[in-house]
């Protein structure tokens, strides 16, 4: 499939997990994207599997913190520019930390808010104006199953990600007739750096967590399980969807 043949693409967190499976997804089904980090290294290991792939032609990397407010306005003007325009943006980039919320400090909360939800802000204020120029722009924000259910030691992340999904739905409504579509992803039950070590604390109560677990499959499922949605939102076979979450847990929380 060439669904994206043509079209222009920006993914944040493209250095690792999920953001680096979509990347290369849209840039198999024929994507010219920008790949954006806060780690250089990871994305030298995109590209290297990019070019493995037969992909690097059509891609480019830049290293962004999401959370810096004049970073993003110059890195996100330059990708515009270089791109040609921007038809597709994939908001990816994202932190999880773990803390009782009673020990939790404020700059602790403020960081996990700073990146995941300010960040998305950030990025997508930054990329609107290019995005509806084409009248049929598409946002891809990513939430998580911990929005809407009980992830125990995880309240930052939760309040950063169901914030994240109402401001998917504000932007689906307020830009509709301008052509904009903005989904959310919400995953769950996915390996990446993120679920390999949350950072939980050493007294964790794990009888908390017994429901964490996917009922489909033998475990968590890869990042390209994710990245294959992704593909489908954001493409025209997606046309119809805007404005909801699109869970991907394996049955973790039916």
């Amino acid at each position: 499939m060439n669904r994206f043949e043509g079209r222009k693409v920006l993914v944040t967190g493209a250095g690792s997990g999920i953001g680096q499976a979509a990347a290369l997804r849209l840039l198999a089904e024929g994507a010219a994207l920008v790949a954006a980090d806060i780690s250089e290294d990871g994305l030298e290991r995109t590209a290297s599997l990019a070019d493995a792939g037969g992909l690097a032609a059509r891609l480019t990397t830049t290293a962004l913190d999401i959370a810096d407010e004049a970073a993003v306005e110059r890195v996100v003007g330059d990708v515009v520019s270089s791109l040609g325009g921007l038809d597709v943006l994939v908001n990816a980039a994202g932190i999880l930390c773990s803390s009782h919320t009673h020990q939790m400090s404020l700059e602790f909360w403020n960081r996990i808010i700073g990146v995941n939800l300010t960040g998305t802000f950030l990025v997508a204020r930054a990329a609107l104006p290019a995005l509806l120029e084409t009248g049929r722009g598409v946002v891809i924000n990513f939430s998580s199953t911990s929005a809407s259910f009980a992830h125990p030691y995880m309240a930052a992340y939760a309040a950063s990600k169901g914030g994240i999904q109402s401001f998917t739905h504000a932007l689906a409504l307020e830009y509709s007739k301008q052509g904009l579509r903005a989904v959310c992803v919400a995953p769950g039950s996915i390996q990446s750096g993120m679920t390999t070590d949350p950072g939980l604390p050493e007294d964790t109560d794990w009888s908390l967590l017994s429901k964490l677990l996917p009922a489909i499959g033998e475990g968590f499922a890869p990042p390209e399980t994710v990245a294959s949605v992704i593909a489908m939102l954001a493409s025209d076979d997606g046309a119809f969807i805007t404005g909801t979450e699109i869970r991907v847990d394996g049955g973790t929380h039916m």
